[in-house]
């Protein structure tokens, strides 16, 4: 038997805000844009070379309004690698992406921390 992690879903405030970072800035894939009716839609994005996609679910109320930026409590969220850790870097710097730090070496690849547009951190990451 095997599993491969499909989907991951992200809180956001509004799809298209959303969809203007990830493909916009980060240059994501908009992989599907599906109206399903009641102001829902099924809205998912995938980094370029990936399997693994992201599906943007927007907050129907207070409770899922407040995770928004805030599903892992502050600490890193999701791990993206990349081929060219300094390209990304300064590709994203010029997109307005913030950074909480400038990139550095660690046992396992170069690392550096940015934040989405809601402030859910995530990890960019060149392997070894």
């Amino acid at each position: 038997m095997t599993h491969q992690l499909a989907a991951i879903a992200v809180v956001v405030r509004d799809y298209d805000e959303a969809v203007g970072f990830y493909v916009g800035k980060l240059g994501f894939a908009l992989t599907e844009d599906t109206d399903i009716g009641q102001g829902k839609r099924w809205v998912v994005v995938t980094p370029q070379g990936s399997t693994c996609r992201i599906l943007l679910a927007k907050a129907k109320n207070e409770a899922e309004l407040a995770a928004v930026g805030h599903q892992t409590g502050g600490r890193v969220f999701l791990f993206l690698h990349t081929d060219d850790l300094r390209r990304d870097y300064q590709r994203w710097q010029e997109q307005g992406v913030h950074f909480t730090e400038t990139p550095r070496d660690e046992s396992y690849g170069m690392v550096v921390v940015f934040e989405d547009l809601y402030g859910n951190k995530w990890d960019l990451i060149q392997p070894k």
